[in-house]
């Protein structure tokens, strides 16, 4: 399927949609801001496209490669209880994949991020998640350009 490469007015493609941490020629990642949840992080594919399905076999290849480098570096920095990867697109129809580490002291866990808030945010685990997520980008960065290049 033929992908229109910018829509004016989509947000994912008129803005970076979050902190730049690495961009490659298909895809960037960013840090989302996300109150209460730290390690949220998006893989945004730069083509827009709605669905996962509207890739070509090699861009979905390249395209999870990313996804697994995100998670691969979150899990091993960062030891979160469960990671959470999803490709909803229902506010923003611009194929993004969420890559989120979760905590069983996070607001709304075991809830998705976006459910009732069920505690208290924690800003010291917060701070403590945030204090290791540069050397956690430092690896995440170079687990990307292995797999991109």
């Amino acid at each position: 399927m033929t992908a229109a490469l910018r829509v004016a007015g989509c947000p994912l493609c008129d803005q970076p949609g979050g902190r730049l941490i690495f961009e490659a020629a298909k895809f960037r990642v960013i840090h989302a801001d996300e109150a209460g949840v730290p390690a949220f992080y998006r893989v945004v594919w730069k083509d827009h496209v709605a669905e996962w399905s509207d890739l070509a076999p090699e861009d979905r290849a390249t395209c999870m490669e990313a996804v697994l480098a995100v998670e691969r570096s979150l899990r091993d920095g960062l030891a979160p209880t469960k990671m959470n990867v999803a490709a909803l697109g229902n506010a923003v129809p611009h194929l993004h994949w969420h890559v989120i580490a979760r905590f069983d002291w996070d607001p709304r866990f075991p809830g998705s991020v976006w459910a009732e808030v069920l505690r208290e945010r924690d800003p010291a685990r917060e701070a403590t998640i945030e204090r290791l997520l540069p050397v956690v980008e430092r690896q995440m960065i170079q687990q990307l350009a292995t797999r991109s290049s």
